[in-house]
This record gives C-alpha cells, sequence and structure tokens, in this order.
C-alpha cells in the first residue's frame, strides 16, 4: 500500500480524496494554485505545494509542475481527481514513466474510450446497442448531409473528444446541420485541440442513466449498479439519484451486463463509469465512458457502503478486488444536488466572490461534501460548484422529503445559488412521481425554452468557460 500521495485537483475532490487517504493512514500533499492559496482542503492535507497562478493551464492543467511537485514530496502515486488530467491519457504515461502511480486506469484504456467514436465502436464489437449514427468520424459537410439523411432528422452533431456539452449541436434540417457541423467543429477544436467530429440519431428527450464500474488490474471487472442522471440542464447534471425510478430488475440486469462487457473489451481497470440513454420504451442506448471518478459516485457510496476512493487506492496498489457482483447490494435510496455558484433568474450567470455566511444543513441522512465555509472566496477561475449536498433514506419519497428539508435549512449568504431552482424542482410533481427526463428543465425551469421543432437555426448547448472543469 502506498505510503504518500499527492492529489492533482482542488475543492470538493481534492479534499474527498484526502478524507479517505487520512482513514486509510496514508499521507497526502495537496497543490494548489494562487487563487486557491486559502482553500479548505489544504489545511486537512499533510504537505502543500502552489504549483502556479490562478489560470488552470498553468497550475492544475501544467504536468510539468505537477510532476516536479510529486517528486520534490517524494509520493509514490497521484490521485487526479475529476476533470482537470483525470481522463489524460498522456498525462498518465508521464506518470508511469516518472514511476508514479497514476491512481486510475491505463493510458491504453483511457485512449481507448476518450475518443467517443472509438468507444462507440468498442460498445458495438462488444454487443452493446449504441444510438445509431455515423460510421466514425464525420469529416467534411457532404457526408454529414447525407449521413443526416440516412438517420432522417432530428441528430445530434458530437465532438470525438468532448465532454461537459461542447461540441454539440442538434439539427433538425439541411441548414442548421452545416452550420451545426462548422460551429461544433470549431468549439471542439478550441476546447480539446480536436474538431473531430460524428453523428447521432438525436433521442428526444430521453433518460440519462450510468452504471458504476470497478475492476482490478487481474481481470475482474463488476458494476455497482446505476444513477439515474436525468435532471440536466444544457446536459449538466443537477440531480442525481440511485437507484433510477426507471429501473426494473430486467432491466437493470441487461445495462449492467452491457456495462461490464464495454469495460472488458477495453482491458479497462480502476472506477469508471459506462452511459447510457434510455429512450420512452426502455431501450437503452450506450453513449460514453467516463474513465475516472465521477462528481456524483457519492451517490453510489451511499446506496452500497462502498468508499469508491479507497477502491480506487487499493487498485492501483495492485490489490484483488475485494468484491464480487453478488455481493454488492444497494440498500434504500439516495438523491443528491449539485449546488452552484450561479444565478438561476439569469441564466445561470456565475456568481463567484466570497461567502459571508456559510450554515450546512444537518440531521438524519444528510451527506454534504463541500469545501466552502463562511469567509471562502469563490475564484472565478475555475467551475463554480459550491457543494454536492445528499438525502438517504428508506425510500426514494422519503429521500426526496429529507433533502427538501436540507434544503431549506442551508444558509448561504453572498453569492447566487442554485438553491432555490433546486427547491423547486425537488417539490414538482413530475420529479416526485420520477416521471422526468433530460428534457424536464427546459421545459419547465429554463428563462429561454428552446425553440420547436423544426424551427431556426441549429441550437448550441453552450460550453462552460474553458477554464472550468470537465464533468
Amino acid at each position: 500500500m502506498f505510503k504518500r500521495i499527492l492529489v492533482a485537483n482542488r475543492g470538493e475532490i481534492a479534499q474527498r480524496v484526502i478524507r479517505t487517504c487520512r482513514e486509510m493512514g496514508i499521507e497526502t500533499v495537496a497543490v494548489y494554485s494562487q487563487a486557491d492559496a486559502d482553500a479548505l482542503y489544504l489545511r486537512q492535507a499533510d504537505e502543500t505545494i502552489c504549483i502556479g497562478p490562478a489560470q488552470g493551464a498553468r497550475s492544475y492543467l501544467n504536468i510539468p509542475s505537477i510532476i516536479s511537485a510529486a517528486e520534490i514530496a517524494d509520493v509514490e502515486a497521484i490521485h487526479p481527481g475529476y476533470g482537470f488530467l483525470s481522463e489524460n491519457s498522456h498525462f498518465a504515461e508521464v506518470c508511469n514513466s516518472c514511476n508514479i502511480t497514476f491512481i486510475g486506469p491505463s493510458p491504453e484504456s483511457i485512449e481507448a474510450v476518450g475518443n467517443k467514436a472509438n468507444a462507440r465502436a468498442l460498445a458495438k464489437q462488444a454487443g452493446v446497442p449504441v444510438v445509431p449514427g455515423s460510421d466514425g468520424p464525420v469529416g467534411d459537410e457532404d457526408l454529414a448531409l447525407r449521413t443526416a439523411k440516412r438517420l432522417g432528422y432530428p441528430v445530434m452533431i458530437k465532438a470525438a473528444a468532448g465532454g461537459g456539452g461542447r461540441g454539440m449541436r442538434i439539427a433538425r434540417n439541411d441548414p442548421s446541420l452545416v452550420s451545426g457541423f462548422h460551429a461544433a467543429k470549431s468549439e471542439a477544436e478550441a476546447a480539446f485541440g480536436d474538431g473531430t467530429v460524428y453523428l447521432e440519431k438525436f433521442i428526444e428527450n430521453p433518460r440519462h442513466v450510468e452504471f458504476q464500474i470497478l475492476g482490478d488490474q487481474h481481470g475482474n471487472l463488476i458494476h455497482l449498479f446505476e444513477r439515474d442522471c436525468s435532471v440536466q440542464r444544457r446536459h449538466q447534471k443537477l440531480i442525481e439519484e440511485s437507484p433510477s425510478p426507471l429501473m426494473t430488475p430486467e432491466l437493470r440486469k441487461a445495462m449492467g451486463d452491457a456495462a461490464v462487457r464495454v469495460a472488458k473489451a477495453a482491458g479497462y481497470h480502476n472506477a469508471g463509469t459506462v452511459e447510457f440513454l434510455v429512450d420512452r420504451n426502455r431501450n437503452f442506448f450506450f453513449i460514453e465512458v467516463n474513465a475516472r471518478i465521477q462528481v456524483e459516485h457519492s451517490v453510489t457510496e451511499l446506496v452500497t457502503g462502498i468508499d469508491l476512493v479507497e477502491q480506487q487506492i487499493r487498485i492501483a496498489s495492485g490489490e484483488v478486488l475485494s468484491l464480487r457482483q453478488d455481493s454488492v447490494q444497494q440498500v434504500g435510496h439516495a438523491v443528491e444536488v449539485r449546488i452552484n455558484a450561479e444565478d438561476p433568474d439569469r441564466d445561470f450567470k456565475p456568481s463567484p466572490g466570497r461567502i459571508d455566511m456559510f450554515v450546512p444543513p444537518g440531521g438524519p441522512g444528510i451527506r454534504l461534501d463541500s469545501h466552502a465555509f463562511s469567509g471562502y472566496r469563490i475564484p472565478p477561475n475555475y467551475d463554480s460548484m459550491i457543494g454536492k449536498l445528499m438525502a438517504h433514506r428508506p425510500t426514494r419519497e422519503h429521500a426526496i422529503r429529507c433533502l427538501s428539508r436540507a434544503l431549506e435549512e442551508f444558509v448561504i449568504e453572498g453569492p447566487k445559488t442554485t438553491i432555490p431552482i433546486l427547491r423547486k424542482i425537488l417539490n414538482h410533481p413530475d420529479f416526485r412521481a420520477g416521471e422526468h427526463d433530460t428534457g424536464f428543465v427546459a421545459r419547465y425551469f429554463a428563462a429561454n425554452p428552446p425553440p420547436p421543432p423544426g424551427r431556426g437555426s441549429a441550437p448550441a448547448i453552450p460550453a462552460a468557460s474553458a477554464a472550468k472543469e470537465s464533468r
């Protein structure tokens, strides 16, 4: 087992990793940018090292700075968290070449699933249904038009190296396809350095269901059941829960088996997530693999009782996975909301700045993962998430009531937050009934609802700031 680990991230996930390491008796080294000099997680680490200025490209994305910090601190392993370098195969290779263990999948697996077009092909080879789409990347608008005609409108233009909603456009006719094709390529090139795009049939208002997977380096691979992430705004998740209210035992087994097959086809080990869309007839389609721990991993932890960060560390150290598929059980129901420093009344405009008062809720069944505190200044340079608030109770109805109560207790003064809209969503009758999909927020809560089908040009799926982490 490792004696010393560097956490190559910030905020909530850095704190989350440090907590597990402390329980395991592992020393931690926290890196930080100048903008995070007063961050709470720095007080909890055994050593701290500044790796650069506020800009992510010069600090948390700066591979030479992070490797130098790891060598100075004499660590044995690096945990990348989520976002930033967590799915960067080159970073994983550099770690390996420096004899530092990368706590995540192998560079080869990251490469295999990191390109979404390649991951689609991998899923098809594994016998897993994929959304009907192009046969690989689409290089020019003529091929895009022919592919769209074969698939039938509407279609989704997607960046092969995409994430976080960037490089994506919906097209409902030829003109919107042409404009959306070039816009998606340009956005993908700017965001990821790769303008490759492909096309998929656009599934109207599906459910978004993902399966947590764990695999060791000895060929053992299991899933830890599903999370429903259908409540989204512009492809950014707002609420996650487990179990999914959509699920039946038969569908759960079929999707879980499919997730494991995809992961095995990629030679995958460590923690990851296989994501699917489910249509109104409960047909499911593979969409992507996230080769890292997810923001919403904590939902799975609550219903299974398994510390996923601990499992990541044990797997990376070479241990055999101690869990078996039939030993993992879902107990109760967990619901999580992401609380961001954003103003829902102004189209979710970021609201950085000083938190004048921070009084977290508590009580039975409540968990809060947050790096914030009274007096903390939210920097404008990164993702705006203040924390994740979760409830775990015996039933879904009880969990929603518990979470609603906790949101009412939560006091955050200073920045605008998403707490008001989260309370409205939790109290909406369709959400309470489990009858929601990826179009739910746009239908009922969007300040600027999407145009009706067939009108206007391709609607953009706005990108987060380039400085923000992709989650």
